[in-house]
């Protein structure tokens, strides 16, 4: 089996990206591949903030994502500079950037590009949805 990590710019509010990355992902552990880790850049990102709350119609990426990788033991990772750029923080980086809040999803974490560039070199096969 294939080990993939998959690159997720599209938003979760206005694109399918978003949809397609998770149903991808949940097919790819059906079958037994691994999944080292999402990576989420530009506004894929949107993601990542615990205060997401779309209408009750409407499928929860967020939440889908975090239960998804707790299951299945994988990491969700938001660019640092593109997440703090769209509002998006960790109490670290709120902190040191004098921030009043925080507001990243405790199932995601932000790191920087060098997350995704490891993810290339040890997957099989990286898959970009945007």
């Amino acid at each position: 089996m294939a080990t993939f990590s998959l690159l997720v710019t599209a938003s979760p509010h206005s694109a399918q990206g978003q949809f397609s990355a998770i149903q991808f992902a949940k097919s790819l552990l059906s079958v037994g591949h691994e999944l080292k880790r999402v990576f989420f850049y530009g506004d894929g990102v949107l993601v990542a903030s615990r205060l997401n709350h779309p209408p009750s119609d409407e499928y929860n990426l967020t939440k889908s994502w975090a239960k998804l990788a707790i299951e299945h033991d994988f990491e969700l990772v938001a660019c640092v500079t593109v997440a703090m750029k769209r509002g998006i923080t960790n109490a670290v980086e709120a902190d040191r950037n004098a921030l009043t809040g925080d507001n990243l999803d405790p199932a995601f974490e932000i790191s920087g590009l060098g997350q995704l560039t490891e993810a290339m070199l040890e997957s099989d096969r990286l898959i970009t949805f945007g």
